[in-house]
C-alpha cells in the first residue's frame, strides 16, 4: 500500500485525469449503447418457468408488456356503455394505438373485449400492447399514454392506469432521495472534520465511484441478466460505503499530520493501516454478495454483480482517488483551526471513559444489549415472503387508483390471474381443454376459470384462472398451492394431458418457495465465508466467532424491525409507499449479504485497532480500551453517515428501495451503537485473551494476510506510542477521578 499511495501522492494529476477519462469513458459508452435490465423471476426447472417456455412458443406475440386503462362512471345512474361514454373513450383508445411503443389496444366495445365491463356496467377497462417489455420501454413514451388517457377524465368519468410501465414511468427519480442522504452526510462530515474542503472529499469520493460503478453495470446487463433494481442497489451501497471509506482514511491521515508527519509520509501511513482495513472491508462486502450465486437465480446473480461493481469501484475510489485528493490539499485538509493548534494526536475524552464504563461493568451491559436485539427481532417469528403488487402503491397513485377499481368491478383476484397451460396429446383437443377448465372452477377459492381459444393445430391451450382473493394474500398462496398440488394430477389423469401452473402470480411464487427453502444454506455461505477472512486476517478463532454472532442478532433484529414496519404496514402508509403487505423474498437475501459486509467493515476497522495493540503489548484489556477509544468516534461518525443516506432512500416513493432504506439504516444504527460500541468490547473484555487464540497447527496452514504495515515508520511508531500513552492516561483519569495515583486495574471485567 505505501507503493501506491507514495505513487498517487507524486502523479496526483495523472491519477485525477485517469479517474475523469474512465468516467467520462464509462458514461458515454453507456449512453450509446444503453442497458438491457431484465426483472426475470423464473427458475429454471419450475413449473412456472416450463409454462412461460410452452406460452413464448405458442404465443410469441404476448412478449411485451401490458397495461390496463380503467375507467368509471361516476354519480347519476349512467354506465360505461352510454353512447357519449363510448365516444369519449373510443376516441382515446384510437389515439393511444397509433402512439410510438404501443402494438395495439384491446378494448369492452367490440366482440373481442365484451367480457371488459363489469356486471353493473359502470367501470370498464382496456389492454394496451407494448413492444417490449416495461423496463426497457422510454419513459416519453409511457407518459405520451398516461397524458393522452387522462385526458378523457372529465365530471361523472374516472379514468385511471395500471401495470408495470405506467408504475416505472410514475416513479419518483431516485436521484432526489440521495440528494437529501447526501446533504445529511455532508453536515456531519462537517462537524466531524470542521473543514469544507475536507467535508468534500468523501461526496466526491463516492459520487466518482458510483457513476463509473452504474456506467459499467448498464453496459454488464447487455451480458448478464441484472433487474431494473441493479442500479438503485449499487447506488444505495455505493453512496453509503464510499462516503464511510473516505472517511476512515481521511480520519488517519489528519491524525498523522497533526502528529507532525509531512504530508505524504502521513499519506502513507493512512494508507497502511486504515488503506488496508478498507481493501479488506471492501473484500469482504464483496465475497458476501457474491455469496447470492450460491442460491442459483439469475435474478439475485445480477443484482449481487450490481452491488459487488459498486463496491470494487468504491475500493479503486478509496486507494487511488483519494490519495490524489489528499496530496492536492496537503495540510490544508486539517482546515484552519485544525492547522493553528498544537501538533500531537487527537484525543477522546469521552470514549475512552466509556471504554473504562464498559470494562466495568461487561456483564450487566451485554446483557442489556443481547436483550434489545432479541425483543427486536420477535417480529422476525411472523415474517411471510412474497411478492407485493400495485395494491401496495400509495393511495394517491393512479396505479393503485386503478387496482381498486378493477378489484371493485371483477373482484379481488383480477389483478393476479394465472394461467393452466395444458399440453394436450392431440391438436385441437377442446374436450380435454374444457375438463381442465373445469377442474379449476371446483377448486375451493377459484372466482372463474375460462379456457382461452386454442390456435389451430395447438396441442397447447390455456385455462385462464382468476382467483378470488387478493394476489399477495395467504389464501391465494394456498390456492396456488392446491392447484399444483391436487387440480393438477386429477385433472392430469382425467383427460391424458400434462398441466403447468404459469403466468406472473405462478411465477413470483415458484421464487418465494424456492428463495424461502435455501436463506438458511445462503446465510451459513455467508457467515462461514466472513468466518474464514477474518480468521486470516486476525490470526484468532475468538474474533471471527464473535463477529458471526453479532451479525446474526444484527440481521434478527433488522428484520424484526423491517416486519413490524411493511408486513404490519405501521411504517409503510406514513412513508407512502401503501399499506400492510410480505417481505419481497429478495429483501431479507441481499439485505443480509449487504448488512453482513457492513457490520464486517465495522469489525475490521474496530479489532484491527484492537489488533495493533494486543500485537504490540500482549494485554487485551489495553487492547480493547485503546482499539475502542480510537475508533469509536470515526465509527460513530461513519455510522451516522451511512444511516443518512440509507434512512433517505425511505423518500424514494418506491416499497422495496424503502424496505432496504429502514432495513440498512436500522442494521447500522444497531450495529454502531450497540453491537460495536457495547456487546462486542464487553464481551471481548470477558472472553479475555482467549480473543485472540489460534491452534498453532492452523496457524502454520493459514495464509499471512496483515492488515497493518509489517513495518512502521519511526514517525509512526512515535504516533501510535503517544496515543497509546494518551489513551493510559485517559483510562487512569477515568477510574481515579483524576488521581494519577490510584492503580489501573488489568484483568478483564475488573
Amino acid at each position: 500500500m505505501s507503493t501506491l499511495a507514495r505513487w498517487c501522492h507524486r502523479h496526483r494529476l495523472a491519477v485525477l485525469l485517469i479517474w475523469l477519462a474512465a468516467l467520462v469513458a464509462l458514461m458515454g459508452a453507456s449512453q450509446v449503447v444503453g442497458s438491457a435490465y431484465n426483472n426475470d423471476y423464473s427458475l429454471p426447472g419450475t413449473q412456472s418457468a416450463r409454462a412461460t417456455a410452452l406460452l413464448q412458443q405458442n404465443f410469441p406475440a404476448q412478449a411485451g408488456d401490458t397495461d390496463t386503462v380503467v375507467w368509471q362512471r361516476t354519480g347519476g345512474t349512467g354506465t360505461v356503455r352510454d353512447p357519449a361514454v363510448v365516444a369519449r373513450m373510443d376516441a382515446v383508445l384510437d389515439r393511444i394505438a397509433h402512439l410510438p411503443s404501443v402494438t395495439g389496444v384491446t378494448g369492452p366495445y367490440d366482440a373481442r373485449g365484451a367480457a371488459q365491463i363489469s356486471r353493473d356496467s359502470r367501470i370498464a377497462y382496456a389492454q394496451i400492447g407494448f413492444d417490449r417489455p416495461a423496463a426497457q420501454i422510454p419513459k416519453a413514451d409511457v407518459l405520451a399514454v398516461i397524458r393522452t388517457a387522462q385526458s378523457a377524465r372529465q365530471d361523472g368519468l374516472r379514468v385511471e392506469l395500471g401495470g408495470g410501465a405506467v408504475q416505472n414511468a410514475q416513479q419518483s427519480p431516485l436521484s432526489n432521495a440521495a440528494l437529501v442522504g447526501v446533504a445529511a452526510a455532508a453536515v456531519v462530515l462537517f462537524l466531524a472534520f470542521g473543514s469544507l474542503l475536507t467535508m468534500v472529499l468523501p461526496i466526491v469520493l463516492g459520487v466518482a465511484a458510483v457513476g463509473a460503478a452504474l456506467a459499467t453495470v448498464a453496459l454488464l446487463s447487455h451480458a448478464v441478466a441484472i433487474g431494473d433494481f441493479g442500479p438503485t442497489l449499487g447506488a444505495l451501497i455505493g453512496l453509503g460505503v464510499g462516503i464511510d471509506y473516505a472517511l476512515f482514511i481521511v480520519t488517519r491521515h489528519r491524525s498523522g499530520l497533526r502528529s507532525g508527519l509531512a504530508p505524504e509520509q502521513a499519506l502513507v501511513t493512512a494508507m497502511n493501516t486504515s488503506g488496508r482495513a478498507v481493501l479488506f472491508a471492501g473484500a469482504t462486502v464483496t465475497v458476501a454478495l457474491l455469496g447470492m450465486f450460491s442460491l442459483g437465480q439469475s435474478f439475485l446473480d445480477g443484482l449481487a454483480v450490481a452491488a459487488a461493481v459498486t463496491v470494487v469501484f468504491t475500493v479503486l475510489a478509496a486507494v487511488t482517488l483519494l490519495p490524489a485528493l489528499l496530496s492536492l490539499l496537503g495540510r490544508r485538509v486539517l482546515g484552519r483551526r485544525g492547522r493553528r493548534t498544537a501538533a500531537g494526536p487527537e484525543t477522546n475524552p469521552g470514549w475512552a471513559r466509556w471504554a473504562r464504563v464498559v470494562e466495568r461493568r461487561p456483564r450487566a451491559l451485554a446483557l442489556v444489549a443481547v436483550v434489545l436485539m432479541a425483543a427486536l427481532a420477535i417480529p422476525l417469528g411472523s415474517i411471510r415472503m412474497g411478492i407485493t403488487d400495485q395494491g401496495n402503491d400509495p393511495t394517491s397513485s393512479t396505479t393503485r387508483q386503478a387496482y381498486d377499481l378493477l378489484s371493485q368491478g371483477f373482484g379481488p383476484g383480477f389483478n393476479g390471474p394465472v394461467q393452466l397451460v395444458v399440453d394436450a396429446p392431440r391438436p385441437d383437443d377442446r374436450a380435454a381443454l374444457d375438463a381442465v377448465a373445469a377442474a379449476a372452477r371446483s377448486t375451493p377459492g377459484v372466482a372463474s376459470a375460462t379456457a382461452l381459444p386454442l390456435r389451430p393445430g395447438s396441442t397447447v391451450g390455456v385455462v385462464q384462472v382468476v382467483p378470488g382473493t387478493a394476489p399477495q394474500s395467504a389464501p391465494t398462496a394456498d390456492l396456488l398451492h392446491r392447484l399444483r398440488t391436487v387440480t393438477e394430477p386429477r385433472a392430469e389423469a382425467a383427460t391424458g394431458t400434462v398441466i403447468y401452473l404459469g403466468g406472473y402470480g405462478a411465477t413470483l411464487d415458484d421464487f418465494t418457495r424456492v428463495i424461502s427453502g435455501k436463506i438458511l444454506w445462503f446465510v451459513a455461505v455467508v457467515v462461514g465465508l466472513g468466518f474464514l477472512l477474518l480468521t486470516v486476517a486476525f490470526r484468532s478463532l475468538g474474533v471471527p466467532a464473535l463477529s458471526a454472532v453479532m451479525n446474526l442478532l444484527a440481521a434478527g433484529a433488522t428484520f424484526g424491525i423491517l416486519v413490524a414496519g411493511f408486513q404490519w404496514g405501521h411504517l409503510s402508509e406514513p412513508l407512502g409507499v401503501g399499506g400492510a403487505g410480505p417481505i419481497e423474498p429478495f429483501i431479507p437475501v441481499v439485505m443480509f449479504a449487504i448488512l453482513y459486509g457492513l457490520s464486517m467493515d465495522y469489525q475490521v476497522f474496530l479489532v484491527s485497532r484492537m489488533h495493533e495493540e494486543w500485537i504490540r503489548t500482549g494485554d487485551n484489556r489495553r487492547a480493547v480500551n485503546t482499539g475502542q477509544r480510537a475508533a469509536g468516534r470515526v465509527v460513530s461518525a461513519a455510522a451516522a453517515i451511512m444511516i443518512c443516506v440509507f434512512a433517505s432512500f425511505l423518500l424514494s416513493g418506491q416499497r422495496p428501495v424503502a424496505e432496504f432504506g429502514l432495513g440498512l439504516a436500522a442494521a447500522v444504527a444497531l450495529d454502531a451503537f450497540v453491537l460495536r460500541t457495547v456487546l462486542v468490547p464487553a464481551a471481548m473484555h470477558l472472553i479475555g485473551p482467549a480473543n485472540w487464540w489460534l491452534p498453532r497447527r492452523l496457524d502454520r496452514i493459514l495464509p499471512r494476510l496483515a492488515l497493518e504495515a509489517a513495518e512502521q515508520a519511526p514517525e509512526q511508531a512515535s504516533e501510535q506510542a503517544s496515543e497509546a500513552s494518551a489513551a493510559e492516561r485517559e483510562s487512569v483519569e477515568v477510574t481515579t477521578g483524576g488521581d494519577r495515583t490510584g492503580p489501573v486495574r488489568s484483568g478483564p471485567g475488573s
